[in-house]
């Protein structure tokens, strides 16, 4: 089939899923606008910092919401028992406030006589005491008795690369219903070879319901809210109303939950959520994606069937979709806006799963959610684990669902590789 013939089915096809997606939202593509793009959130300095346009709570700004996401804790605030960071900026900051990071996390556990993925029991305390019931083990610790330290029987290890934040606004306002079509089409388009699995993850504000994940490798979470509170009890040890207790109270001098709400109503994790929803979404280096070399990279790119999980463009639901179990409406800022993630936000096997299993069953230990692709020029490391030190070396890793993707990588001749090298620098 001639190549020109190809492109255009491939991206008809790809293209269509997330038509389906928006057609059952009552919506259509024709009245959806293009997201606002920027890296417009300079660290420590949010009076310059620009948001997408998103309303603000009375008396709330989004340069107070950006001070709150980069305020330091102290053992005085709630900082720990146990910990990673002080603040969310601490690993959210590259190329400025909210971005992605070099940080990696640790996550452990072990498989039962079954095979299944079972969560670690950490001794720390002179082993006394016990932490479990997660499998994110801290770096970090106010005292030497509530350090974490591994046992020999926790021998599933692996470690996480902070994720992007910005533009996750948008991400939320995707409906569920669109990333269920981009997931149903999937097999079609690869030959029955891709099929991102759907994660129903639960909602912490609205108990006992859940939505599709999309925030984090494993799409643990679904809305921002339970995103950034399990975070700042997990990574910061701040306790919060909708996560109220610390993973241990050796050496533990604060009282739960830590996070109250100040003068406007508002608590830390509110104002981290506002933050974040109220970021652009990652630009492309539009000078780089203007040249010849990044057109034919993105058309390789959907030719070889990267396209496929790396979904290049979504639109959001219409403004005034209630989402997050009835706790959250799209505003305008958000609503009926073109994302262009190069992402599904689904689970696939492609052949670098941690082993560990969140809120998904047991077949996604081996899954990780499609890294977006928006923002990748800022990274100089790749993958899950942060170990691939080149593109190259990370498009060889993929594997599984992606083998076939990898493999037309391969045979491309030495000046297409460069160009497809080129687009993904564009992004």
């Amino acid at each position: 089939m001639p190549l020109r013939i190809t492109l255009l089915l491939s991206t008809c096809v790809i293209f269509g899923s997330v038509r389906l997606g928006v057609s059952l939202m009552g919506t259509s593509s024709q009245s959806a606008q293009e997201a606002p793009a920027g890296f417009n959130t300079p660290s420590f300095n949010g009076p310059q910092s620009i948001s997408n346009g998103i309303a603000e709570p009375v008396g709330d700004t989004f340069a107070l919401d950006q001070q709150v996401y980069e305020l330091n804790h102290s053992i005085q605030t709630g900082l720990g028992p146990v910990y990673n960071a002080t603040a969310c900026v601490s690993c959210h900051e590259n190329p400025n406030s909210g971005g992605a990071g070099q940080i990696t996390e640790l996550r452990v556990g072990h498989n039962d006589a079954n095979g299944n993925f079972v969560n670690p029991t950490i001794l720390i305390n002179d082993g006394m005491t016990t932490i479990t019931g997660r499998s994110l083990v801290n770096d970090r610790a106010v005292c030497p008795q509530a350090q974490e330290q591994i046992p020999a029987t926790e021998n599933i290890r692996a470690l996480r690369a902070v994720l992007n934040t910005l533009g996750d606004g948008f991400v939320e306002a995707i409906d569920d219903n669109t990333l269920m079509a981009i997931s149903a089409h999937q097999p079609e388009q690869s030959d029955g070879t891709i099929h991102g699995e759907v994660v129903q993850a639960p909602i912490f504000e609205a108990p006992g319901q859940t939505r599709v994940g999309r925030f984090g490798w494993k799409d643990q979470h679904s809305s921002l809210l339970s995103f950034i509170a399990d975070a700042y009890v997990n990574e910061m040890g701040v306790t919060n109303r909708l996560r109220p207790k610390d993973t241990t109270t050796v050496c533990k001098t604060t009282t739960d939950p830590e996070d109250q709400r100040d003068d406007l109503g508002l608590a830390d994790i509110d104002h981290f959520a506002q933050f974040i929803r109220g970021t652009m979404v990652p630009p492309r280096d539009e000078v780089l994606a203007a040249t010849a070399a990044a057109h034919q990279g993105q058309d390789l790119f959907t030719r070889i069937g990267c396209a496929t999980c790396h979904v290049s463009s979504i639109t959001t639901a219409p403004a005034g979709t209630v989402v997050d179990g009835g706790m959250f409406t799209v505003p305008e800022a958000l609503g009926n806006k073109i994302i262009h993630p190069f992402s599904d936000f689904l689970l696939h096997d492609v052949g670098t799963g941690d082993g560990i299993v969140q809120v998904g069953p047991q077949d996604t230990a081996n899954k990780l959610r499609t890294a977006p692709l928006w923002g990748l020029r800022t990274k100089a490391r790749f993958m899950h684990d942060l170990q691939s030190l080149s593109l190259e070396d990370a498009i060889g890793r993929h594997k599984g669902e992606a083998g076939n993707a990898e493999r037309r990588f391969d045979q491309l001749a030495p000046q297409e590789r460069a160009s497809l090298i080129t687009f993904l620098n564009s992004l």
